[in-house]
């Protein structure tokens, strides 16, 4: 980010909603798909609220096209007066953040993240002043392509928004947060931070780099013309393959120790699968184990979300 800021200009709200926001200024740093659709949420929850973006000029400008932001700039100087701050940048860049964030808000404000992992970010906010009441978050809402360009303000409806408090020092921060994520149609849900990362290690992580490494493989071997003939089970079952990199680094670097135990389980079926393809008994074990929990995950995604 440069180091002067440079203010786009500020679009108008529009009529104002009939409740009133759970919080008035809404910054959030990293306007990417969970970022950006996160914007127009809250523009569209709560039109008579400010929705300040901080971000690249380039991504700035998209998301002020899009009537995503109110307010644009290119340094976090600009969150002086928020009483929310997300950060939605990948996480380690949300670390980085984390340490300077006294330097730029002003005033008291509840301070959240979205990233995929939690318990460095956790451990991290505890440096903060008592003026900046952080609780880590997570909306499990996603698509398979990221940027403000692939936003939109449906994305977290009836989907889980994971909390993790690290005390019970800001439980009434906690409360507001839980019913901001309820005012566009999120489900909140409260979670230690270690136990955040074991789920997710398992829920997440470990298909998003199944999907990657089956792709990689599958296109390394067939290549074009193979690939050409695929019907809609490898495309389905790769889907997650075109998520950017970057966001992904910081998940792996940061949870490394759980996703490594979820990888060592996976790659131990793997193995039983190799040894025993000859097997009926292996083979049928599998696919009715298999089948079973995705009954399962299927009658639990149409059943409503929350606690």
């Amino acid at each position: 980010m440069a180091d002067t800021p440079r203010i786009l200009p500020v679009i108008q709200p529009g009529t104002a909603s009939p409740a009133p926001p759970v919080f008035e200024r809404v910054a959030i740093v990293g306007l990417g798909l969970i970022g950006g659709s996160l914007a127009l949420a809250v523009r569209e929850t709560w039109p008579a609220g400010l929705v300040i973006g901080v971000d690249d000029k380039p991504v700035l400008e998209r998301a002020m096209l899009r009537h995503a932001i109110d307010v644009a700039a290119d340094d976090p100087v600009v969150m002086a007066e928020a009483d929310l701050v997300v950060l939605a940048a990948p996480v380690r860049t949300n670390l980085a953040l984390l340490a300077d964030l006294e330097e730029h808000v002003q005033g008291s404000a509840v301070v959240t993240d979205v990233g995929s992992t939690k318990r460095d970010v956790v451990e991290a906010a505890r440096a903060l002043p008592s003026r900046l009441q952080f609780i880590g978050g997570h909306p499990l809402g996603g698509a398979p392509r990221g940027g403000i360009d692939h936003a939109r303000a449906d994305l977290f409806r009836d989907r889980p928004w994971l909390f993790t408090p690290s005390d019970d020092r800001h439980g009434e921060a906690l409360a507001r947060l839980r019913r901001f994520v309820s005012g566009f149609g999120a489900a909140p849900h409260v979670l230690a931070p270690d136990a955040h990362d074991r789920l997710l290690a398992f829920l997440s992580h470990v298909p998003q780099l199944t999907a990657s490494v089956l792709m990689r493989v599958v296109g390394d071997a067939i290549g074009e013309d193979g690939l050409a003939l695929s019907g809609r089970g490898l495309a389905d079952t790769t889907r997650l393959a075109s998520s950017p990199a970057d966001i992904w680094r910081d998940i792996c670097a940061t949870n490394a120790d759980e996703i490594g135990i979820a990888l060592d389980a996976l790659m131990a079926e793997l193995r039983t699968v190799r040894e025993g393809l000859d097997d009926g008994r292996t083979v049928d074990r599998i696919f009715e184990s298999a089948a079973r929990w995705r009954a399962v995950l299927a009658a639990r995604r149409r059943a409503p979300q929350g606690e």
